[in-house]
């Protein structure tokens, strides 16, 4: 039945086929027909809603990505995006082995709460062997071990109002006029309950490098890897995200990405 989706990936090559000029690499960003309000975006966009509805209506909430055995693992997680945060917090924080790191979760909640990562690893855990597959093109079989989201969740308890989860970033991307703009990215509530989406703190049965987002990075395994936000610094519940960023909802969305990366 999944083949009746197109992935991401999948979809950008045919609508560049189809004369479009959209030409993608997964960490670069997209040309002028990835621009706002340009036809090519809107086209791509209107796929993405339909993605999206399709993939809830046929799948569920709670379908399961494919997980594998410790056989398959065949090499070390490859790195994607940045791999060595320049920020002086941060560097401060690795220095320490992450002692004074902290996650706040707040906005539309009943009981904000932060936890501290000594807090985090002794709550329960899962671990799962998932493929990791970035919109580049190439995948990676890896063991990622963390906290579910969900059971944060149930201890900060969102308010009705609150629709997505926000997931701001130690990792300066670029420095402009107005100071540095910081990774960001948001997930809706039912991939946030999703049983497989963890914050990882583990990664093939050691503590997750520096290179692939330590202290903690978002996995969310229905979904392409640029979702997957490292080095996550806060978590926000809030109603809506056209007042974040470039309000599209995430650093690479606002650079042409589709928000909802579904595979």
């Amino acid at each position: 039945m999944s083949e009746m989706l197109l992935s991401r990936r999948r979809f950008l090559r045919r609508a560049a086929l189809a004369g479009s000029a959209v030409m993608v690499s997964g960490c670069d960003v997209l040309d002028e027909a990835g621009a706002v309000d340009h036809p090519v975006r809107d086209a791509m966009e209107s796929a993405n809603a339909l993605t999206y509805r399709l993939q809830r209506f046929l799948f569920g909430r709670n379908a399961l990505a494919r997980e594998y055995s410790r056989a398959d693992i065949q090499q070390p997680q490859r790195p994607n995006g940045v791999t060595a945060p320049p920020d002086a917090d941060y560097h401060s924080l690795a220095a320490d082995g992450f002692t004074g790191y902290r996650l706040d979760i707040g906005g539309l909640v009943e009981n904000p709460m932060s936890f501290d990562l000594a807090t985090l690893t002794s709550l329960p855990s899962r671990s799962q062997i998932t493929r990791h597959d970035c919109v580049e093109g190439w995948s990676c079989i890896a063991e990622w071990t963390g906290v579910p989201l969900t059971l944060l969740l149930d201890r900060v308890r969102p308010t009705a109002e609150a629709r997505y989860v926000l997931f701001r970033c130690y990792d300066t991307i670029e420095q402009g006029l107005s100071g540095a703009f910081k990774y960001y990215e948001t997930i809706d509530l039912i991939d946030a309950r999703h049983p497989q989406t963890i914050l990882a703190y583990g990664l093939n049965g050691g503590p997750l490098p520096v290179e692939n987002g330590a202290p903690l990075r978002l996995r969310v395994e229905r979904q392409l890897g640029y979702k997957m936000a490292k080095y996550v610094r806060s978590i926000e519940l809030i109603s809506r995200f056209s007042d974040i960023g470039g309000g599209r909802g995430g650093y690479w969305e606002d650079r042409g990405y589709d928000w909802y990366a579904g595979i």
